[in-house]
């Protein structure tokens, strides 16, 4: 069955791209789907939020990356998925949208902000290169693009499973994106003179260290890059579980192999990074000048099964870390549980299960948000997500989100709420601790056949869904397809779209 759905996926986007595609300046919004069906439910339900802030811990900033919330896809280097700056209250909300004049623009999926505030993108395509891309903020005109390396070997089994190559960069202090590309290699660039394109500042070749992909094998394509405090930049790949970091100011290159598959991203702290594959956690740091495994948790719980939802058969998680020296993710046991460790030993803590047996699976990263002596976590359900058309027709993934309250130094997690009513297929949720709000991108199971898409806040302190708004309707252009939500310095909501790219925002 996936074998037949993947090939007709392929053949209607090779039929969407013999459509006629030019790049614009100007803003060209998303349209729905050809031929899709009008939804009968309400563009707005709700009302609008009244701020419920959120006791919690900022965590530290890495002294190598933009300001947090402004630099990777997960907001920071302990990928918290939290901002201390307030998102929409639903108020007479605005939305704005721009698939750039193109059939198929690219899937914004990691967004950052410089420090005039311009959305800086990679945007990966189903097909050719991914281009890098600098947007107005308000209005999202293109002000800047290039585009980068094109993938080496094959397309990945699940073309829409596939996150390297561009899927998760990071800025650096300097408003620098920093980009792990399909070449196996990493690149700085910077805006040029003119303010249109990107200039290359630095490339780091690591294709002695990654083995090449051919016509028919993938090769060790680079997952993500990051920062550490001390400016060197650490790597991971997908095939074999390659690790390594590249010392900047000298070029020299350290790497392991682990024999693993790594398909996340991974957490930075002051003390080294934390990494998780589809075998177990590791802590890394750059003792002796090398790629020094400071410990391994035993194997987590795992079926060795690949949910439907998620890209391999281990977590699905970016590890988290929280206040008071705890890291937590997902397992793949069934049902799934929220695992939390001691940072400094990789000692498990506690668990709790989460989600149905049989129904629950994540693809995206926990939120983590409090203090030393009391944090919450949220895990969002992707069970029933393999392409856009395994939702298709008036469908969708199985509910909700899950928050566990983590006491007593890590010693007791406890299911503080569930959501089992909102389906979010695949979006990477947010949480203002400012405001209270969990931000999440949700599609409800329709009769009729309509494949509606919708902004939503939830209650962090209840789980209770507060609002929500209509986005567009169809089964790819307004399928976000596992890009994460942002809010911008300017208070808006911003998502990458398999057509475009939205935000929304307060109206008057």
């Amino acid at each position: 069955m996936e074998t037949r759905r993947h090939r007709f996926v392929v053949a209607a986007l090779l039929g969407v791209l013999a459509l006629p595609a030019t790049a614009a300046a100007t803003v060209t919004p998303i349209a729905p789907d050809t031929g899709s069906v009008a939804t009968t439910l309400p563009d707005f339900s709700g009302k609008a939020w009244t701020t419920k802030k959120i006791t919690a811990t900022a965590p530290p900033q890495n002294p190598s990356m933009a300001p947090n919330g402004r630099s990777n896809l997960h907001n920071d280097s302990w990928m918290t998925d939290a901002y201390w700056r307030a998102g929409p209250r639903g108020k007479n909300l605005v939305q704005t949208t721009n698939n750039f004049g193109m059939t198929i623009p690219g899937l914004c999926a990691s967004i950052t902000f410089d420090t005039q505030g311009r959305l800086v993108a990679v945007c990966p395509t189903i097909f050719g290169s991914p281009t890098l891309r600098m947007l107005n903020a308000t209005t999202l005109d293109q002000i800047a693009s290039l585009s980068l390396p094109t993938r080496e070997g094959p397309a990945a089994a699940n073309i829409f499973q596939d996150f390297t190559g561009g899927g998760y960069f990071f800025l650096d202090k300097n408003d620098h994106p920093v980009v792990a590309t399909n070449d196996r290699k990493i690149r700085v660039y910077a805006l040029n003179t003119a303010g249109t394109s990107f200039d290359t500042l630095a490339t780091y070749d690591l294709t002695s260290f990654l083995t090449a992909g051919t016509d028919t094998v993938a090769g060790e394509r680079l997952s993500s890059a990051l920062p550490d405090w001390a400016g060197n930049i650490w790597f991971v790949s997908k095939t074999n579980g390659k690790v390594g970091w590249v010392n900047t100011t000298t070029g020299a290159v350290h790497s392991i192999t682990l024999h693993e598959e790594i398909e996340n991203s991974f957490m930075v702290a002051s003390d080294g990074v934390y990494i998780v594959s589809d075998k177990a956690l590791y802590h890394f740091d750059t003792v002796g000048g090398t790629v020094h495994q400071v410990w391994r948790s035993a194997n987590y719980g795992n079926t060795g099964l690949t949910k439907p939802g998620q890209v391999d058969a281990g977590s699905g998680t970016t590890p988290t870390m929280l206040p008071g020296g705890l890291v937590a993710i997902t397992d793949n046991a069934d049902p799934m549980n929220v695992v939390v460790y001691k940072a400094s030993t990789g000692v498990q803590t506690c668990k709790v299960p989460v989600f149905t047996k049989g129904a629950g699976s994540t693809e995206n990263s926990l939120i983590g948000a409090g203090t030393a002596s009391s944090s919450m976590l949220i895990v969002e359900n992707n069970y029933g997500y393999v392409n856009p058309y395994y939702i298709a027709s008036g469908g969708t993934t199985k509910p909700g989100f899950t928050r566990i309250d983590v006491t007593k130094a890590g010693k007791t997690c406890k299911v503080k709420w569930k959501n089992t009513v909102d389906s979010a297929p695949t979006v990477v949720p947010k949480l203002s601790v400012t405001n209270g709000l969990l931000y999440a991108f949700t599609k409800t199971k329709t009769t009729n056949h309509s494949d509606a898409w919708f902004w939503t806040a939830i209650d962090a302190s209840t789980g209770k869904k507060v609002w929500s708004k209509l986005s567009g309707v169809g089964t790819l252009n307004f399928n976000n397809n596992y890009a994460g939500i942002h809010i911008g310095p300017n208070g808006s909501l911003f998502l990458g779209l398999i057509g475009g790219v939205a935000t929304l925002r307060d109206g008057a």
